[in-house]
């Protein structure tokens, strides 16, 4: 009989350049998602954030991390690059401050470039390994084409981020490939986890505030086609504008209803006048969360026609909210929608494709419930946080093993 001796739990000083209040994309959501699933694993969690809007210097939250704001320089800079580096200066100095007051950590966690900085620079003053999730890369945002100097400069700091990391996480097996060919990160030191979805989110409203809620978009008779993102190129969704008078041929009472912010909002606004569709649709600009999950729950089918989508979160909370999806081929949703079986899968950049599978998914309800009964089992089993959160801190140990029997 061999006595196994207790390990300590697993500390991790993680990155992040958006925790909320300040949430941009899926970032944020995952670190915030993430965190409380890893302390219910037993790890203990510190967040090192920049403060953009709200929130204390330091705050524990209820759900058992710690979480330090810096305050970013407050001086105008040149380009969105270099402040990006200052800031991380910032991050740098209180990187040294936490590891001075709680002692060494088991693994820096970095999410995306934005942070490289301060973490590469913290790895090697206390000698402790580093990861990286890498959440998209520049050469995927820019569609292959890095012509301008700061697209090149972020690719670069991309590959020194995934060079410097012990291992390197993504969310599919498309990201997995993307970063090997574009910044040469080698296969096997690249680790595959999905993103999570939290499907409690949605219980709690009752069917006669879901209706209620309903009004403010659509009149009772109108079919809601729900769209939620950033309003930018990679997200397609001038190509579901673009589909919205075909789609009204078929299905007059139709209404579109488009959520977020982003550069193309006015665009957007101007072309479906030229289309003669604005009163059939609804851009709402920002939205808060709980309208979010409300119009996931009333719409009628949730639409998400991106260019470039490196997994595709959007699609798990439509799936959670038991909605029918209709998704493009592209990156992660190629992965977690199986066409015909959990939603229907479009071509991309394809007007009469998107439209074929809006109009499918409207004409025949019964298969569309169907669909989504399917991929709300699938959700609930494969993308909890909780089991998102184990295979992380898997991966924390492996590093935690390997780096005790490593000369540093």
């Amino acid at each position: 009989m061999t006595n196994k001796t207790k390990r300590d739990p697993l500390r991790v000083l993680m990155l992040s350049w958006e925790y909320p209040p300040h949430n941009v994309g899926g970032l944020g959501k995952h670190v915030t998602e993430l965190a409380p699933a890893l302390v219910k694993q037993g790890v203990e969690v510190r967040i090192l954030t920049p403060r953009w809007v709200g929130g204390m210097g330091e705050e524990v939250l209820v759900d058992g991390s710690t979480i330090y704001r810096v305050e970013p320089p407050q001086v105008d800079m040149p380009d969105f690059f270099t402040g990006a580096w200052r800031t991380n200066l910032s991050l740098e100095q209180k990187g040294n401050e936490i590891f001075g007051q709680s002692g060494t950590f088991d693994i820096i966690h970095a999410h995306d470039w934005l942070v490289a900085f301060a973490a590469i620079a913290l790895k090697h003053a206390h000698k402790t390994p580093l990861l990286a999730t890498i959440h998209a890369t520049e050469y995927g945002r820019s569609r292959g084409y890095l012509g301008g100097e700061m697209q090149r400069a972020i690719h670069n700091v991309e590959w020194w981020l995934t060079f410097e990391a012990w291992r390197v996480i993504c969310c599919s097996q498309f990201m997995r490939a993307e970063i090997s060919q574009t910044v040469n990160t080698p296969w096997d030191k690249i680790d595959i986890i999905a993103n999570g979805v939290d499907a409690s989110i949605f219980d709690g409203a009752s069917a006669a505030e879901l209706q209620e809620f309903r009004k403010k978009f659509a009149l009772p008779n109108e079919k809601i086609v729900f769209h939620v993102g950033r309003l930018v190129q990679e997200k397609g969704v001038h190509i579901l504008v673009e589909s919205i008078p075909h789609v009204l041929r078929q299905f007059p009472m139709a209404k579109f209803v488009i959520a977020g912010t982003g550069g193309m909002l006015p665009e957007l606004k101007i072309r479906a006048e030229q289309l003669g569709v604005s009163n059939k649709v609804f851009f709402t600009g920002f939205i808060p969360d709980e309208d979010r999950n409300r119009l996931f729950q009333v719409a009628d089918v949730a639409v998400f026609p991106s260019l470039y989508e490196p997994f595709g979160i959007v699609a798990l909370e439509a799936m959670a909210a038991r909605t029918p999806v209709v998704v493009s081929s592209v990156g992660g949703f190629a992965e977690i929608v199986q066409n015909n079986e959990t939603g229907m899968v479009v071509y991309p950049d394809s007007v009469e494709s998107l439209t074929w599978g809006i109009t499918h998914t409207l004409a025949r309800p019964d298969w569309a419930q169907a669909r989504a009964d399917n991929a709300y089992r699938m959700v609930l089993r494969d993308y909890s946080w909780d089991e998102i959160a184990r295979r992380t801190r898997e991966v924390y140990e492996r590093i935690r093993d390997e780096r005790e029997r490593t000369a540093w």
